[in-house]
């Protein structure tokens, strides 16, 4: 039988778009093939990109891997080339006529058709590709979003929020337990929203804590929460159940009343506080992650204002930012100016951002002398790489644990943090 040719899998944006990578992976595996995910030199025959639409940097950069991949094709150095995801849902047809050397063009949906029009498979059932480390993995427990705030391309994308069924995936964490994983990050566009497409009702808090029921799931992290409507009920399952991260990621873009109405966020500046304030009250040490925005259309000095008042009262323990850019078909785009200079939008998000490292310098000092429990991710020369509850992989702050203590990648250890940094800490699992 002739061996089957490798595939080269390059995932661009978000942990959605990769936990498709790691999907339509594990049912190329399963029919023979080998693949390799974002090798720095892919050498496979066949090479599928997986795109991100979000953005105007994000769809630049698929463009161009794209294109980069298309030339490895005209001089014979790539086979076929297949495009997925966010960028070829929105724009098929003008790619398609752009880059006619892509051999196939799939969306966000239909992407699991490639392997079918390669050759006829049957599924194996659950067939997934871990691309982290063993120990840890994403979930995504629903796709699209029904919330249509001004900015945001999303919806145009990938359509009304459609939750996936509980039971299938309570299913998958089995199996991924079954796999080595024990600590999960729960992904969706609007985590909070899940359920309501299925009874009208929103069923979080139960998915968590029958996640946190299932033995060998040592930690379960939530990921993009929306503010209006909140759950609170969540806040009861985090706070009782030890494996339940106490870490929330929920994304407030705004505190100012009249920016959060252009932005058609729903909720008001008061409900945001209020929605801190228990927060914080409900699950003492939780660790809370936002983005924010400058520079929407139409803010104003006094607007920004607001928001540095914010953010210096809510001392968030993880905080990104970002300026105000218009994405082709929102509301936005169609119905206001763009009109605060690129300059004033990066004057006000350096200034914000130097707000937040100083607050989280501070934050993250308080805790040498702490013990916390610590899952180890990797060793790079000299220290053991691990994070703390309170992290997520990749975007969060990291501890280093001298490497001559002898740890086991992927699993946990209590540290006790001898010494903080901006965006690090420092530990010894060596104390009495």
């Amino acid at each position: 039988m002739k061996e089957k040719p490798t595939v080269d899998f390059i995932t661009l944006g978000c942990s959605k778009n990769l936990v498709d990578s790691e999907n339509l992976m594990g049912l190329f595996e399963a029919q023979g093939y080998h693949v390799t995910h974002d090798a720095e030199v892919p050498q496979g025959e066949i090479a599928v990109v997986n795109t991100c639409g979000f953005i105007e940097d994000a769809k630049q950069e698929s463009i161009d891997t794209i294109l980069e991949l298309a030339q490895e094709k005209e001089e014979g150095r790539l086979k076929r080339l297949y495009v997925m995801g966010c960028l070829s849902e929105r724009y098929l047809a003008d790619l398609e006529a752009e880059i006619p050397e892509v051999d196939g063009w799939y969306g966000k949906f239909n992407y699991k058709q490639l392997l079918k029009d390669l050759e006829a498979y049957s599924s194996p059932g659950w067939a997934r590709h871990i691309t982290t480390p063993r120990h840890y993995a994403y979930l995504k427990i629903a796709e699209g979003c029904d919330r249509h705030c001004a900015y945001c391309a999303i919806p145009l994308i990938t359509g009304r929020h459609q939750s996936r069924p509980m039971q299938d995936i309570l299913d998958e964490v089995r199996w991924l337990v079954s796999q080595g994983t024990c600590e999960f990050q729960v992904i969706a566009q609007e985590l909070t929203y899940y359920g309501v497409d299925i009874d009208g009702k929103q069923h979080i808090a139960e998915l968590v804590e029958q996640m946190a029921d299932i033995e060998g799931v040592e930690w379960i992290r939530l990921h993009y929460a929306y503010p209006a409507h909140f759950p609170w009920d969540l806040l009861r399952v985090m706070r009782e159940r030890k494996n339940v991260c106490n870490y929330l990621d929920i994304a407030l873009q705004h505190i100012s009343d009249r920016m959060l109405d252009r932005m058609q966020r729903h909720v008001t500046k008061e409900q945001t506080y209020e929605l801190i304030r228990r927060m914080r009250e409900e699950v003492p040490g939780i660790h809370i992650r936002t983005t924010l925005m400058v520079g929407f259309p139409g803010e104003t000095d006094d607007d920004f204002q607001e928001l540095i008042e914010f953010t210096k009262w809510a001392r968030f323990e993880r905080m990104g930012a970002f300026a105000y850019s218009e994405e082709d078909g929102t509301y936005s785009a169609n119905h206001y100016e763009d009109d605060v200079p690129a300059a004033v939008k990066q004057k006000r998000l350096d200034r914000l951002m130097r707000i937040q490292q100083q607050i989280s310098a501070e934050l993250e000092a308080e805790k040498v002398g702490q013990t916390l429990r610590v899952i180890i991710d990797r060793k790079e020369g000299d220290w053991y790489v691990g994070r703390t509850e309170f992290c997520s992989p990749e975007v969060d702050p990291e501890v280093l644990i001298p490497a001559d203590e002898r740890l086991v990648i992927g699993r946990f250890y209590d540290a006790r943090i001898t010494d903080a940094e901006e965006f690090d800490l420092y530990a010894t699992t060596r104390y009495e």
